[in-house]
């Protein structure tokens, strides 16, 4: 879909960045937010903050549901904000079908994506990530599968995130420039 297709579905004032882990949602969403003057909500980093726990110890002592329920929780909050913000999704942010319905409506939604070579090559030796502490590229393969169909779905626009982050920004900014806004749709 290109941005400004479907103007009923973009409700909200915020850009999402969703996909992979490793794919750059952080790294590009920290120069997007920096060049509109937004803030960034990273959902991994605002649920440690809440949580007092690393994404991998609430996965080793309560597990993923819990860790879905808190990450849930932070992205309908964050979407549910009037004040613009560059939101960098949680890879498995997509699999809830209530999560994928807040993030099409929440903004400008884009897909960073990466073949899985070089996502590996991203996460190698990441402690963080506890999905992926046996097998990296098995299991990146595996989530891939399961969960591209799933970011398309929500997706506005799908970027190769193997550019430099200047051409992954322009490319995110470009985007959000041709979207109007709530306070343009509002006059039209």
């Amino acid at each position: 879909m290109s941005p400004g297709a479907d103007p009923d579905r973009r409700a909200g004032p915020h850009i999402v960045l969703v996909g992979m882990m490793g794919v750059g949602k952080t790294t590009v969403g920290r120069a997007v937010a920096d060049a509109l003057g937004w803030a960034l909500l990273d959902s991994d980093q605002t649920i440690e903050a809440r949580t007092g726990r690393t994404v991998a110890q609430i996965f080793a002592t309560d597990g993923e549901p819990a860790f879905r329920a808190v990450e849930t929780e932070v992205l309908a909050e964050a979407l549910a904000s009037t004040t613009p913000r560059v939101i960098a999704a949680a890879g498995g942010t997509v699999i809830d079908p209530g999560n994928r319905d807040v993030i099409r409506h929440g903004g400008l939604v884009v897909w960073l994506q990466a073949p899985v070579d070089v996502l590996v090559g991203r996460v190698a030796g990441s402690t963080h990530r506890p999905a992926l502490a046996a097998d990296p590229e098995s299991t990146l393969y595996q989530l891939c599968e399961g969960r591209d169909e799933l970011y398309a779905e929500v997706a506005d626009l799908t970027v190769d995130a193997t550019l430099s982050v200047a051409s992954v920004v322009d490319a995110v900014l470009a985007a959000h420039a041709s979207v109007p806004t709530l306070a343009q749709k509002a006059r039209s």
